[in-house]
């Protein structure tokens, strides 16, 4: 396998996770029309908006089994093709149980795809001989955004979401289409064992998934609630209120694009160590805010020091054990029931206190990341990425070692 197959494998897999990020972007900006067109209740829509999670925490780990019995190529071609695919579903929902069960079958697709993925990238990671998975997931970021944005300028212009979403539908299974031809096709060796079918997650992935769990609370508090909180506790603006996502979620991807740089100079561990710190001021801040600027300016806080933890999870995840791909679906599965749980628990909280001792709970849980670092060391999480192209071994030949029980099909 030469450095130029290696590099095109990067540019793919960055331009799949631009795709995903994409679909759930583009879904975001239309929940709006799809709650006015089945006139749903702010209960209503909360239960319909929990199914995605649900959907994916479900059958993530049912993913190691495919990537085994397909193929990392084969895998994330389908699974990206039927999330994209599953974009057009939730629009065209005629009440509130067709759209549950559309968000769940869109979260299972969205679930399986993420685990097959970053399969993919840590395999891509380990030949490229360097950190690459926090700006893969920047990368996931910014076609967030940028669906986002799109989606932001349909609904402006009043745009049916059926007509949006089944656009951009078709218009992402093309651009993932081609994306997933430059891919590693890695391949189990044959005599090697197929994961059991549904399997717990290892034990190697809970304290993995634990140090993601606290990041992802992070997140989904951070999303959820943070234009509430401006608005409610800091007194801004229904218009700076939404600014305050914005920062978050920008500076959540410029920090993802430029963290395999800081990951590279201080480590896994530091570097989260330091993003937990960072984290925690930025959640203080929060807590103690009472004026719009300052709230923000945490939210921006939160959203950097985070940025890199759940990319270095999985790949701490893909470095262990003998089957990176069950454990990478491992990790996610703990990791992501967070994100099922931070919205709810926010709330319950606020509704018994208030949001400011909500975001205190956030810190606390930073705080977590700090004495949780040591779990994502190399020496922890297996061998790490192999040598950086063109030095030693592995760059003289343009090949690097895989995982056990994993080899390129179309490499050596």
């Amino acid at each position: 396998m030469s450095e130029a197959d290696i590099r095109r494998a990067r540019r793919s897999v960055a331009a799949v996770f631009a795709v995903h990020g994409a679909v759930s972007g583009s879904f975001a900006t239309r929940i709006p029309w799809i709650k006015g067109q089945l006139h749903l209740s702010a209960g209503e829509l909360g239960i319909a908006l929990m199914a995605p999670a649900i959907g994916s925490s479900l059958a993530m780990p049912l993913a190691g089994r495919l990537v085994h019995a397909r193929g990392h190529r084969s895998a994330v071609r389908l699974l990206l093709s039927l999330y994209c695919l599953a974009l057009a579903l939730p629009a065209l929902a005629p009440d509130l149980p067709v759209l549950v069960l559309a968000l769940l079958i869109s979260g299972a697709c969205a679930g399986t795809a993420d685990v097959a993925m970053n399969a993919q990238g840590v395999e891509v990671e380990q030949r490229y001989g360097r950190s690459i998975m926090s700006g893969l997931h920047g990368m996931w970021s910014v076609g967030g955004l940028l669906a986002s944005a799109v989606g932001v300028l349909a609904a402006s212009l009043g745009w049916d979401a059926r007509i949006h979403l089944a656009a951009m539908a078709a218009i992402l299974l093309c651009v993932g289409a081609v994306a997933c031809r430059g891919l590693l096709d890695v391949r189990s060796e044959p005599q090697a064992p197929p994961p059991p079918r549904f399997a717990l997650p290892p034990r190697s992935a809970w304290a993995i998934g634990l140090v993601g769990f606290c990041a992802v609370f992070a997140e989904g508090a951070s999303g959820d609630w943070s234009g509430v909180y401006l608005r409610g506790t800091a007194g801004a603006s229904a218009g700076v209120a939404a600014a305050s996502y914005t920062a978050f979620a920008c500076m959540m991807a410029v920090s993802r694009l430029s963290g395999d740089a800081v990951v590279r100079w201080l480590g896994p561990v530091r570097a989260v160590r330091a993003g937990g710190v960072v984290a925690a001021l930025g959640g203080t801040l929060v807590v103690l805010s009472r004026s719009p600027l300052p709230a923000i300016a945490g939210f921006a806080l939160l959203g950097i020091g985070i940025a890199v933890v759940v990319p270095l999870c999985f790949a701490a995840a893909g470095h262990s054990g003998d089957n990176p791909s069950r454990s990478i679906a491992g990790v996610a599965t703990v990791t992501y029931t967070s994100g099922l749980l931070a919205p709810a628990a926010i709330g319950w909280v606020a509704q018994a206190s208030s949001l400011s001792v909500s975001f205190a709970v956030v810190t606390l849980l930073t705080l977590g990341l700090v004495l949780g670092a040591p779990v994502l060391a190399p020496s922890r999480a297996g061998a790490g990425p192999a040598e950086p192209l063109g030095t030693g071994a592995a760059g003289a030949s343009g090949t690097a070692a895989a995982p056990v029980a994993h080899t390129p099909a179309d490499g050596q």
